[in-house]
């Protein structure tokens, strides 16, 4: 297939070198005209994935037009912040019919629109539409190693038709047609994966993270169902298995900005040294409004929104998660 990827940072690189890997020719979008030149010329993105090497399939484009032109699958992976601004792109380069394969993770603040639902909004009408999750960190993807995730879509064919981008090699890929919780468990993770580095950097031990990821997992659970999830799908990639490695993986961005926070530094020294995009910074504010909107009770998503947003003092978010009141563990 001609594949095109639209975002060029770690994730979206990952994701065309694995697409090309297993034999489709790929165009990897850059909205950086020169930078685009130059991975094109180097055959690696020196920034965000050093000494990955680009198979000869995979070109890099300066132009969404061009790299769009002829696609038979699109690969959407720019941050969410940014992901409205390509959409008039999409809109006018995608052609009718061509499966969009959304891989940004996270909830829209103030519209509490995933990621899949903004896609929905700004494409064309009846545009198939797929949506990527489960445990996935983008260097070990360029590298090849083992890795599982899930495609899900509403769209008959096209979570298929996606998986055929990228499936092969020790990548699998399995399909689903819960959006719902595959968008919701990719989103949420990331804010409990904060919750974890911050427990780390504080010293807290393996024990606080295990109850972390596993209350953790509860709460997104019940956010999940109560849009219409099935709650299986969180007890799968898309779920424990993307919450597991984002909460303990050394590679996790989110787990990192909770370790600098846990070891004292502010929040705007940690994404300076970070230097990449934390979804789960900006999902922390607008998991806590999809909860109170629908009434779901989120402790550790609500302490980490305080963290951030709020100022409120580590000490005083691990305190007030520990001090909760006794409950039935299913309540």
């Amino acid at each position: 297939m001609k594949v095109a990827v639209v975002g060029a940072g770690s994730w979206g690189t990952a994701l065309a070198i694995q697409s090309a890997r297993v034999g489709h020719s790929v165009q990897l979008w850059d909205h950086l005209p020169e930078r685009a030149a130059r991975m094109q010329r180097s055959r690696e993105n020196s920034r965000y994935l050093p000494g990955c090497t680009f198979p000869d399939s995979l070109a890099v484009e300066g132009d969404v037009a061009v790299a769009l032109a002829g696609a038979e699958v699109v690969i959407e992976a720019v941050p969410s912040v940014g992901l409205r601004e390509v959409l008039p792109a999409l809109r006018a380069h995608v052609a009718p019919g061509v499966v969009v394969l959304c891989a940004t993770k996270g909830i829209e603040v103030d519209s509490l629109f995933t990621m899949d639902q903004i896609l929905e909004e700004g494409l064309a009408p009846g545009q198939p539409l797929a949506a990527l999750g489960g445990p996935s960190f983008a260097k070990e993807v360029a590298q090849g190693m083992p890795t599982a995730v899930v495609i899900a879509s509403r769209h008959h064919g096209a979570a298929q038709t996606a998986a055929e981008a990228l499936h092969g090699g020790f990548f699998r890929v399995y399909d689903t047609d819960d959006v719902v919780g595959v968008e919701l468990g990719a989103a949420l993770k990331n804010v409990i994966a904060v919750a974890c580095g911050v427990s780390d950097g504080a010293g807290l031990g393996t024990n606080a993270r295990a109850a972390l990821i596993t209350r953790g997992l509860s709460e997104i659970s019940r956010l999940a169902s109560s849009r219409g999830a099935n709650p299986l799908t969180l007890m799968g990639l898309a779920g424990l298995g993307d919450l597991v490695l984002t909460c303990t993986g050394d590679l996790s961005r989110n787990r990192r900005v909770g370790l600098g926070l846990g070891r004292g530094k502010t929040l705007d020294e940690v994404l300076a040294e970070l230097g990449q995009v934390a979804e789960g910074v900006v999902t922390a504010r607008s998991a806590w409004q999809l909860a109170q909107r629908e009434g779901v009770d989120m402790p550790i998503s609500e302490q980490v929104y305080r963290m951030l947003y709020e100022t409120k003092p580590v000490y005083e978010v691990l305190r007030d998660l520990a001090g909760r009141g006794r409950r039935s563990e299913r309540g």
